[in-house]
């Protein structure tokens, strides 16, 4: 099966890293739209997946960036229609609020190469059988964190912030066999977009070495894990997006 699959990005470094690589070996249809540059948001019949990317705004930035109100709007819609919403960072953090869960900081930034570990609901689930059961270490750069949406289940962990990915599904999404699935996390990153990353957040990754050091790692160190650790992540995103497009088929 062929996906239509939208992003919307929201930074001009924003990079969909690995999931451009999986959407392109598997030949689906790839579409991006850049809000903060007026282009306009598609409609929900128009995609089959909607991938929602990070960003260094907070999901209440309405006054500041007048664009997030029509991407809710979007990303609501897209929910209510069944559609496979899928959140990386501040995208897992706007389908939250849509959901009607309160956005907030976490009181610390997590930014580096830390463990995750599945919760007791994570571990079981269909679509994650193929992450470890025991703790593993992937890329965080967040500082806001969400509470669980009514209905949804809580589905990974870390020692700083209880709640680091959710999964949804409405009762159109369980007769379709889609999901809603948000991580605070980011899988996606390559080698090619990490440097790009931390370039861009250099500042927030100063501030968050000099107020949080035991949560934040420097752009050295994180460089140096990445090597370790991207390409075992990536393959977790691979497996996780291949038994969500399979679960359509």
């Amino acid at each position: 099966m062929t996906l239509r699959i939208h992003a919307l990005f929201h930074t001009n470094y924003a990079d969909l890293s690995y999931i451009r690589q999986w959407a392109d070996r598997h030949h689906h249809q790839m579409t991006i739209s850049r809000s903060y540059n007026n282009d306009k948001v598609p409609t929900p019949d128009s995609f089959d997946w909607l991938i929602v990317m990070g960003g260094p705004m907070s999901v209440h930035d309405e006054n500041k960036h007048p664009w997030l109100i029509a991407e809710k709007q979007l990303i609501k819609q897209a929910i209510d229609a069944g559609k496979t919403v899928i959140g990386m960072c501040l995208g897992a953090q706007l389908i939250a609020h849509c959901l009607g869960a309160k956005i907030k900081p976490t009181g610390i930034k997590e930014i580096g190469w830390f463990e995750l570990e599945l919760t007791s609901d994570g571990k079981p689930h269909p679509l994650l059988q193929d992450l470890p059961k025991s703790p593993f270490n992937v890329f965080h750069f967040h500082g806001d964190g969400f509470d669980c949406p009514e209905g949804a289940q809580i589905i990974a962990q870390t020692k700083a912030w209880a709640n680091q990915g959710f999964i949804y599904q409405t009762s159109l999404h369980k007769s379709l066999n889609t999901w809603v699935i948000g991580w605070q996390c980011h899988f996606e990153v390559t080698k090619e977009s990490l440097p790009k990353m931390l370039s861009n957040g250099s500042k927030t990754l100063q501030s968050g070495l000099q107020h949080h050091p035991k949560t934040v790692q420097t752009a050295d160190e994180i460089l140096v894990l990445g090597e370790q650790y991207i390409e075992q992540n990536n393959q977790r995103l691979e497996a996780m997006l291949n038994r969500l497009a399979s679960s359509q088929s």
